[in-house]
């Protein structure tokens, strides 16, 4: 008899490794299929493609344009556009009107929050708050700005009421003091969908830790509930007032004749009025890329803090 045994044996033996190796030569360093991460990058492709012509490109041309003069000469003297007053007026209504709309969306959204937080969360008072904040943080522009003149605007129904208490609706609405309305509109369900995750990150067992141990519900909101929360809320907030900080749209329907950051920088594009200064956009573009640089650390920070409770 012919022994197969020893020459099968052999003959696996010698194509092993070459299959080995051909299935080697298919993965890359990381152990993953050439292949299949060749086309995962093909996929990305558009979307880079759209990020470096409508975000990337833009931006940096804004805010290097602010070094050079009119001629193409680098300057620094574009920035004594910072020194004026009407500039500074700007930039201290952005501010100011960015931190109030913030802090007021913040507490509303919070309370929300907690009042969710008792509900199941795959019933229905959840899931229609959670699908109504979605589409309200994202309803906003001249379709906002309209709802609220159509609302608030001169012989509307709630004019006349405020009219009997002596508020004048229409001309606040047209102010930078106005803009709190809307942007407290969009900037409440924003909060809602950037803090409830924090929310349900509270786990029932450190409540029944707490009361195994004789402490109140109060002992554990002080002491348990307020700092793991705490990270979370306020980067909810940075991340409320870099949305209102940056919001264009809306303020140009409203207030179209200036008041605030965004409106100047337009002005800035369409007639220059500070003289003596040539491409004062670019500068006043590159000061808000400077404190939403700040705002963005501030938040990336917080929110780290804030996953270490979330894993």
């Amino acid at each position: 008899m012919i022994d197969t045994t020893a020459s099968t044996t052999s003959v696996a033996g010698a194509t092993a490794p070459a299959a080995g190796a051909e299935r080697a030569d298919a993965r890359g360093a990381g152990g993953r299929p050439l292949r299949r991460r060749g086309a995962g990058w093909l996929g990305f492709a558009p979307f880079g493609v759209y990020v470096l012509l409508f975000l990337a490109a833009p931006g940096v041309i804004a805010i290097t344009s602010g070094f050079f003069d009119a001629e193409g000469r680098f300057t620094l003297a574009n920035f004594a556009v910072l020194a004026d007053e009407t500039i500074a007026q700007n930039f201290w209504n952005s501010i100011w009107l960015s931190a109030v709309s913030a802090v007021i969306s913040a507490v509303i959204g919070a309370l929300v929050c907690w009042a969710l937080s008792s509900a199941r969360p795959d019933g229905l008072v959840r899931a229609a708050v959670d699908s109504a904040s979605s589409v309200f943080a994202q309803f906003g522009g001249v379709m906002l700005a309209f709802a609220f003149i159509a609302t608030f605007g001169a012989q509307t129904l709630a004019w006349n009421a405020l009219q009997t208490v002596g508020f004048d609706s229409s001309t606040f609405l047209y102010s930078v003091a106005g803009l709190l309305l809307p942007y407290t509109y969009f900037g409440v369900p924003l909060m809602v969908l950037a803090f409830m995750p924090a929310f349900d990150g509270l786990k029932p067992q450190w409540g029944e830790a707490v009361a195994t141990l004789g402490g109140t519900r109060l002992a554990f909101w002080r002491r348990v509930g307020l700092p793991v929360l705490a990270p979370a809320f306020f980067g909810s907030l940075i991340l409320l007032f870099a949305n209102a900080f940056s919001s264009y749209a809306t303020a140009a329907a409203l207030i179209s004749q200036g008041g605030i950051i965004t409106l100047a920088i337009r002005q800035q594009l369409t007639s220059e009025t500070i003289v003596g200064v040539a491409n004062s956009a670019g500068v006043l573009a590159l000061g808000m890329v400077v404190i939403m640089a700040v705002l963005m650390s501030l938040y990336a920070v917080l929110d780290r803090r804030t996953r270490r409770w979330q894993r």
